[in-house]
């Protein structure tokens, strides 16, 4: 089981009321959150590994590279200290390495790798894995690595972490009308305002789909483009060929890298703490009663 880490906890934060603090007033909700969350899915799937992916770098230098608009929105230009700092809510920062060091106290793996996103650090791990995968994230981008035959589902949050879409190729299909490999083609197509990619202007997320179903991929598109007996409008001809640059550049930008070079660590799910004197010391600073006891409990057990 692979957590997109940051996509949960910013659904624990929102979710869960910033009246829950630490003994110093600090919210903790956000941590909390996410404890319960993991507790949920450790109870409900029974993994044998599990490991917390982080964003070491939530937009790399070599995406914007590429597209430069690439996530620019999200910057946070009136309190930036640089160019790439990425605008989050005040109290949800400090939480982030209180997260980390109770993951490492707890001994559940914590990986992230510089220059790359947290779904690269997914797409990697997936592609090395010899087994089964789920991916639980709230990230469509993810879908991509939807494979029936690999076993690779995402488990995509619709409400908390107690009701997920179980993310599989029909899913995909009657969706998006494509399988895992065409979702990343797809997305590129249609682009996604949230990533700052612009897409096609003018093909949606149903016209898009329908050429992938037509021309099997996005080069096929591309080569239907100059061919005159390819069954393209005169609009969606000129509309691909004046896209050509950004086509060009973004299947790199948009498909999840499966070459991270990955540390080396203990993936297995723990049953007991790695460090349980520093656990107690980070359970009594930060408040995290009930959610820490249950999640140890379910561990052990």
């Amino acid at each position: 089981m692979l957590l997109d880490a940051a996509s949960l906890y910013f659904r624990a934060y929102f979710g869960v009321p910033e009246s829950v603090k630490a003994p110093d007033g600090t919210p903790v909700n956000a941590v909390r959150g996410l404890l319960d969350f993991i507790d949920r899915l450790v109870k409900d799937h029974r993994p044998a590994h599990l490991v917390a992916c982080m964003d070491a770098d939530w937009r790399p230098a070599w995406r914007v590279e590429l597209i430069p608009s690439y996530k620019a929105h999200r910057v946070a230009e009136e309190h930036a200290q640089g160019p790439d700092e990425e605008a989050v809510p005040d109290t949800l920062s400090p939480q982030v390495p209180v997260i980390e060091a109770v993951l490492d106290a707890l001994g559940i793996a914590r990986v992230g790798v510089a220059g790359y996103e947290a779904d690269d650090v997914i797409g990697t791990f997936t592609a090395r894995a010899k087994g089964p995968v789920d991916i639980v994230t709230g990230d469509r981008d993810l879908f991509q690595l939807v494979d029936d035959a690999r076993g690779v589902r995402v488990l995509y949050p619709i409400k908390g972490v107690g009701t997920l879409q179980t993310t599989d190729e029909a899913v995909l299909r009657e969706k998006y009308g494509v399988d895992g490999r065409g979702y990343a083609d797809l997305a590129l197509l249609r682009g996604d305002p949230s990533d700052g990619l612009p897409g096609v202007p003018g093909i949606g997320e149903k016209t898009a789909a329908k050429l992938l179903a037509q021309f099997g991929d996005l080069a096929g598109i591309m080569a239907a483009v100059d061919d005159p007996r390819a069954k393209l409008t005169p609009s969606q001809r000129t509309r691909l060929r004046e896209a050509r640059p950004y086509v060009a550049v973004a299947p790199k930008v948009v498909k999840v890298a499966d070459d991270v070079p990955l540390p080396e660590v203990d993936t297995a799910l723990p049953r007991a703490p790695r460090d349980p004197e520093a656990l107690r010391e980070l359970a009594a600073r930060w408040n995290l009663g009930g959610s820490l006891e249950r999640l140890l409990v379910t561990l052990g057990g």
